[in-house]
């Protein structure tokens, strides 16, 4: 039997979330998309940070009175680089995470690296993971749904057509599961600790965080398309949207990086990217 038909022969439940899926659709059978078809290679397209959705909240922006310039821009344009400072006028967004968000630009504002997770070898947490760059890797199964994180050798477990743990344990990726809505693989997260951020403009949030991501290919399967829904009733008015676009890189077709096809060996535990102290984590003894 072929992994399609395996996946094809999966009974199909609907996972508990129907305050955040429209209607609570139940898994809709047709064809399940292939991501990992031709060794797909997915990477992020434009910016780092999520594409507010039309008739939803916004996730949190820049503040416009301090714009943001990447590095690669600033280099271009012969400038300074700047770091990303959190736009406080948000209305979805409550006054104890303002307040520490506050706090946060006013202190890079006056020279504190603005570090995010990627740069600080720290997880990125849910939904903040799709903020980084990638590249992805999905690896598809009856029973479960690996995305791989090739930059960090972070593989990201989501198992699909079961309920959610009871008593869940909060880690820092929390309890990912998922089924099948046609082309569309829905993901369920609860139980994440409240050290990461949502996004890269270090938005906080708390243990009541509850993401709902749905992926699809579009534009004839060339784009990986993201759309989060993250609700946190201590940390936001209401729940709010955001899109990302992963364009699509085969082994086969296109160089990962410039000189070489296949993966990157960057592994930012082991310390070889850190050029500025970010406050990565040290080991205080020896594994072995």
């Amino acid at each position: 039997m072929t992994r399609t038909a395996s996946l094809l022969s999966c009974v199909s439940i609907a996972v508990v979330a129907a305050s955040l899926v429209a209607d609570g659709a139940a898994q809709t059978r047709g064809a399940i998309p292939d991501f990992a078809a031709n060794d797909a290679i997915w990477r992020a397209r434009g910016g780092e940070i999520w594409i507010p959705v039309a008739g939803a909240p916004q996730p949190t922006g820049n503040d416009p009175a301090h714009p943001y310039i990447h590095n690669q821009d600033a280099r271009r344009l012969g400038v300074a680089p700047t770091f990303r400072i959190s736009d406080l006028t948000n209305p979805n967004i409550k006054q104890w995470a303002k307040d520490i968000m506050k706090k946060d630009n006013e202190e890079v504002l006056a020279g504190k690296t603005a570090f995010t997770p990627g740069s600080s070898c720290r997880a990125y947490g849910v939904p903040a993971i799709w903020n980084s760059a990638g590249p992805f890797y999905f690896i598809q199964t009856p029973n479960k749904v690996v995305i791989v994180s090739e930059t960090d050798r972070y593989a990201r477990h989501v198992y699909l057509n079961v309920p959610h743990s009871t008593n869940l344990k909060p880690t820092w990726y929390g309890e990912s599961v998922g089924h099948y809505e046609g082309d569309t693989l829905v993901i369920d997260t609860i139980g994440q600790n409240d050290k990461t951020f949502t996004d890269n403009f270090r938005t906080p949030h708390t243990e009541k965080i509850h993401v709902i991501e749905r992926i699809r290919m579009i534009e004839g399967g060339k784009v990986l398309e993201i759309h989060a829904t993250v609700a946190d009733p201590d940390t936001f008015v209401q729940p709010w949207q955001g899109t990302r676009l992963y364009n699509l890189i085969t082994n086969n077709r296109e160089e990962v990086e410039p000189g070489h096809v296949g993966p990157a060996e960057i592994i930012c535990q082991e310390g070889n990217r850190v050029a500025i102290d970010y406050g990565t984590p040290v080991a205080d003894k020896p594994d072995f």
